[in-house]
């Protein structure tokens, strides 16, 4: 495991994720890229426990993820099955379990203030947190994806799926767009990747 990891997240971070992951009962799978997550955990029937993580994650992203995914396995230890999963149990464990990991050494230091912000109180993705979304996204992969803020307002746009919407207002934190085939509105996350669609 030690050696699949290390392709994935910072170097410095694997001793401490090693000793996280140190257990018999828990296995850690890399997945092809899954649109509607970056990472989940599970108990198995047999008892034991699984994490997947998408393989497509930049580093720092990967690394949050996975100790996202280790807090719940921490926390159903510690506190049982009947915890909510983004509850508080699960928040306090994703605090401590990643506090150790806010340094220099690991994280580059424009980053650092946006996951001490961020992880004053952690949300169940960190997406939802749009400067900390945003700078993550930083540090993958260059591609001709464009961010939902950045479609001028009644411009149209198509998701991977296919679908193609129609820019709206913003709301305090999600702007409103209309899917043109169904007239239904839905409300996106500013820094969704989208393909713009030059009308």
């Amino acid at each position: 495991m030690e050696n699949t990891l290390k392709s994935y997240i910072p170097s410095a971070a694997i001793p401490q994720i090693m000793a996280l992951l140190d257990h018999d009962d828990l296995t850690v799978k890399i997945k092809t890229e899954r649109k509607t997550r970056h990472g989940d955990y599970r108990r198995l029937p047999n008892g034991k426990h699984e994490i997947t993580i998408n393989s497509n994650l930049n580093s720092y992203r990967f690394l949050i993820t996975l100790i996202h995914e280790i807090a719940h396995f921490e926390a159903y230890k510690a506190f049982g099955k009947h915890i909510k999963p983004h509850g508080k149990a699960w928040k306090h464990t994703f605090q401590k379990l990643m506090l150790p990991f806010l340094n220099p050494a690991i994280f580059p230091m424009d980053l650092l203030p946006l996951l001490a912000n961020h992880f004053k109180n952690p949300k169940a993705s960190s997406d939802t947190d749009i400067k900390l979304a945003f700078a993550l996204k930083q540090f993958d992969p260059q591609n001709d994806k464009t961010y939902v803020f950045e479609i001028p307002f009644g411009q149209h746009f198509k998701l991977y799926n296919g679908k193609v919407f129609k820019k709206g207002n913003k709301r305090v934190k999600r702007i409103e767009c209309i899917e043109i085939k169904t007239g239904k509105l839905y409300l996106f996350n500013p820094n969704a990747e989208v393909d713009a669609i030059n009308d």
